[in-house]
């Protein structure tokens, strides 16, 4: 399976993706092609949107990172570099804090595009591993934004729908620039 970074206006971003069922070999090998891309691209997670694929499945890894950040797997505190990178399949936030955090976001599907997003500063986010087996992991900070953005393209949702019009209107340049070269690549490919 050839995978390949999608770009902006690319009509796979804006699918939900299906549910994985079946957790086998496959899906093992797509995760590692998925952080290879990743790594390759320097961000810290990645959707299947963006690899093409329109699956309920993302990566994150944001060891990298240069803040701290709270990480419990299944109610037990975790060394957040074990766990990285996390695969999340059929991935959904049952809680969210109250208390809120702007923070700067930018997205590999949208290079050189960046914006101030406001998202709740914990999740308990229920996934199933690469297992199959349904865990819950509890987070804040840059991994609870990670994983909101992740969980946000899985659902068809750019994190460019989140700024207030006056952010959006001073992207609107770069956007429409993507959006032609996006265009002309996908003319090319065919």
């Amino acid at each position: 399976m050839n995978l390949r970074l999608c770009l902006y206006n690319e009509p796979i971003l804006r699918q939900k993706g299906e549910p994985i069922k079946t957790f086998d070999r496959d899906l093992r090998d797509l995760a590692q092609k998925m952080v290879l891309i990743m790594e390759e691209e320097n961000g810290i997670g990645i959707a299947a949107q963006q690899v093409g694929l329109d699956k309920q499945f993302c990566v994150v890894d944001v060891r990298g990172a240069e803040e701290s950040y709270l990480c419990e797997l299944d109610g037990k505190p975790q060394l957040p570099d074990l766990l990285m990178p996390l695969f999340l399949a059929n991935p959904e936030i049952t809680k969210n804090s109250a208390q809120q955090n702007v923070f700067e976001e930018g997205c590999l599907s949208l290079p050189e595009i960046r914006g101030e997003i406001e998202r709740p500063q914990e999740i308990l986010v229920r996934y199933q591993d690469l297992e199959g087996q349904w865990r819950q992991l509890r987070a804040d900070g840059i991994l609870a934004r990670c994983i909101q953005h992740e969980i946000d393209h899985l659902n068809g949702i750019l994190f460019i729908d989140h700024l207030s019009p006056a952010e959006l209107k001073k992207q609107e340049k770069k956007l429409k620039r993507l959006r032609r070269e996006t265009r002309d690549f996908l003319k090319k490919a065919k």
